[in-house]
Parts: structure tokens; sequence; C-alpha cells
């Protein structure tokens, strides 16, 4: 389910309406604040998120991140602009229409987990569904299996204060997920939490997402926690976009001072994969084509070998020039023998995953889609730089 945000302003303060020229002139949050006495939480903010990916906002304290997730399920009203959802202005939705929304379209995740303290688990788990006014045995099986899912199963009837506060997310988690909601808005969800725990539950929030695909929308001040989880990524400050990609885009081309000082500890060879070092292959011969034609493309491109490929694109291998040239001689100019294995990656293998291979291999790593069809090479000068790159910035 696609959400688009489109030139969102939110000013808090008695007349919000009165500032909205200045902020459209350039004026900054600060300025606002001494001339009118109003706070911006949101300054012409422009984002998407596409169906089934993880999008990450990320920012510092009064950034407006939480501001900007609470626009999405109308906890907060923009002062101007637009929120629409799957081609549904949110905006417009009316009091019958928004709870509906709340309780089918969107489920909310919280950072202090939200529990009921009275009830056990099971129920606080369920507690959606009941709202969504499924029966009660309905909802408690339905509730067993995602308790089951975040990994709670045995802890059912018991209450959150006889819980970790890394189980007590899990149950938020299940909560959310329970009712099977297309959208799932995640508010600094795990910064509670200590940083083992953390890690575990931003491990179950991939292995869960990788089966569902949800469209999550998710709220950090966390880079190594955005970066880790984030499809793409919007940084704010001040409550206006700063820069908003791939993690990849953000680490290598920062878009100002203020971005590069947050990636500037990262270590980049956890975080950039083989598609973003791969270049094209020099040299690719089809399993089927003339000998001689293998060995003028290695000579055109001053290449001594070629990737091997078969009329589907899938990677048979490796061989080199003085191979193919004996195919040329030996098997009537057909390109025979000779072709070797090389190790292949999947594009999003991270660098770090690389070396020990590219150092054991003679020619440039193969990257391979999931059916085994070639779509780069990584040569070793490229890992050896982004090394540098992850070494100089770790």
């Amino acid at each position: 389910m696609m959400i688009e945000i489109r030139n969102v302003y939110k000013v808090f303060g008695p007349s919000p309406e009165s500032a909205l020229p200045l902020l459209r002139e350039g004026r900054g949050k600060d300025d606002i604040l001494n001339d009118t006495g109003h706070t911006v939480g949101l300054n012409d903010v422009t984002l998407s998120a596409e169906a089934g990916e993880t999008f990450v906002v990320m920012g510092l304290s009064g950034s407006g991140k939480s501001t900007l997730i609470r626009h999405l399920n109308r906890l907060i009203d923009p002062t101007a602009g637009e929120v629409i959802v799957d081609g549904t202005d949110v905006m417009g939705l009316s009091e019958a229409e928004l709870i509906e929304f709340r309780r089918h379209k969107a489920s909310m995740v919280f950072q202090r987990f939200g529990l009921f303290p009275h009830r056990t688990v099971l129920s606080n788990a369920s507690y959606g569904l009941r709202v969504q006014g499924l029966d009660r045995q309905s909802r408690r099986d339905k509730a067993r299996r995602w308790i089951d899912l975040v990994g709670l199963s045995g802890y059912e009837d018991m209450y959150p204060s006889e819980l970790s506060g890394g189980m007590q997310q899990r149950v938020g988690l299940a909560r959310a997920l329970a009712t099977d909601a297309d959208i799932l808005l995640m508010d600094e969800p795990f910064s509670a939490l200590d940083p083992l725990i953390r890690r575990e539950m931003q491990d179950l929030l991939i292995e869960l997402q990788n089966k569902l695909h949800k469209t999550i929308v998710f709220i950090t001040h966390d880079l190594d926690e955005a970066l880790r989880l984030g499809d793409r990524i919007a940084i704010l400050k001040d409550g206006a976009v700063v820069q908003f990609g791939t993690p990849e885009e953000i680490l290598l081309h920062p878009a100002d001072d203020y971005v590069e000082a947050f990636v500037k500890d990262v270590n980049r060879g956890r975080i950039l994969t083989a598609a973003s070092v791969m270049i094209q292959p020099g040299a690719v011969a089809s399993g089927d084509e003339k000998a001689s034609v293998a060995l003028a493309r290695c000579r055109d491109g001053d290449h001594d070998y070629a990737y091997v490929v078969d009329e589907d694109k899938r990677l048979r291998g490796v061989i080199t020039a003085n191979d193919i040239e004996a195919s040329v001689r030996a098997n009537g100019d057909r390109l025979n023998g000779g072709v070797q294995e090389v190790p292949t990656v999947k594009p999003d293998t991270v660098i770090e995953d690389l070396f020990a291979l590219s150092c054991d291999c003679t020619w440039p790593l193969a990257v391979a889609d999931a059916g085994g069809a070639l779509i780069g090479v990584i040569p070793r000068k490229n890992l050896l730089r982004a090394l540098a790159d992850a070494s100089s910035s770790a």
C-alpha cells in the first residue's frame, strides 16, 4: 500500500496559518519561533513510501520525525498539505471512515510498548482484533499465531510486568501485526531497549518483513538502525527533509554537512552491498556463439578472459583468452572446454563479506540475480577502495 506525503506543513501555536507565508518565503524554524511564537513541526515535507518497503524517517530530537508519522493515521492533522494512502486522501476521511482506517489499514507500534498492564499477553495481542469486532475464539486463535511468530509461545497468560522490555515490545509487535493491516507505523519502537535486545528486535523485524512485505514506516534517531532496516531513508532537520534516498546513496553522496556528520563514523563495509561496487563485465561470451567472436570481443576490450553465459544469461563460469583461442584452433570454432568456475554473490551481499572470496579468486567476483543471470562483476581494486573508505570511517 503506497503512501504519499505532499507539501505537508505543521505549525504549532494559536494561529498556525499565519506562519505559513513566512515558511514559504524560506524563513527557518528559529526565525518563526522568534518572530511569531509558533513552533514549526514540519516544513514542506514531500515524501513517498512504496508498497511493501521499509521506509525509515530519521533525525535528531525535535527534527519532526514523530510528528510526521502521526500525520499518517491522523493523530495529528497538518496545517497544510496532503497525505494520500493507496489513492485516498486521509485528510478527507470522515470520523467513521478514519476509525475504520485505523482499525484495518494502519497499525502502530509505540516506543514505550503501550501495553495494558491489567491484560495478559494473549489479551494484549488480541486487543486490536477485539476492536475490529472478531469473536472471542477467532481473535484468540489469530493472536496465538502472531505470539508464536514473534517468539513468545508459552507466555500467553503472563502480564506485562512479568516480561522484559524486549518481550513487551514483541507483544506490541504481535498486537500490531494481528490486525493484518497493510501499513505498520513504528515510532522509535526499539529505542528503549538495551543494545543486544535491540539488535534481536531488528533481526525479528527483518525476518517478518521478508515474509509479510508490509509497508513499514519506521522512525529512529539511530543511523545504524536506519541503514540496517531501511529500503529508503528520509533524514529530517528542523522539520524539513535534507536528504531522501537509499542507504547507499546517503552513505556515498551525503547531501550536506549535516548528513555527512551523521555518516562519517559508519562502517561502510557493513552497509554497502555488492550492487553498489559492481561494474559491467568487460567481456561476456555466450556458450553457443563462435569462439572467434568471443576472442575478438576480448581483444577489442583488451581483456584476457571472458565470462561465459548460457542462452538465458545464466553464468556458467569464466574462460581465458588463451583457452578461447585454443577452441578456435581445435574445436571448429566452437567454445568448448576451458570454462572455470567463478564465485558468485548476490547483489545484496554486504562488501564486508566479499573480501575472503575475492582473495581466493583469480577473477573478479561475479554478481548474479536470483535466477543465476550475470548482472555485474567486482574487481578486487573496487573492493580495496571500498575497504579503504570503510576503514577511514570506522
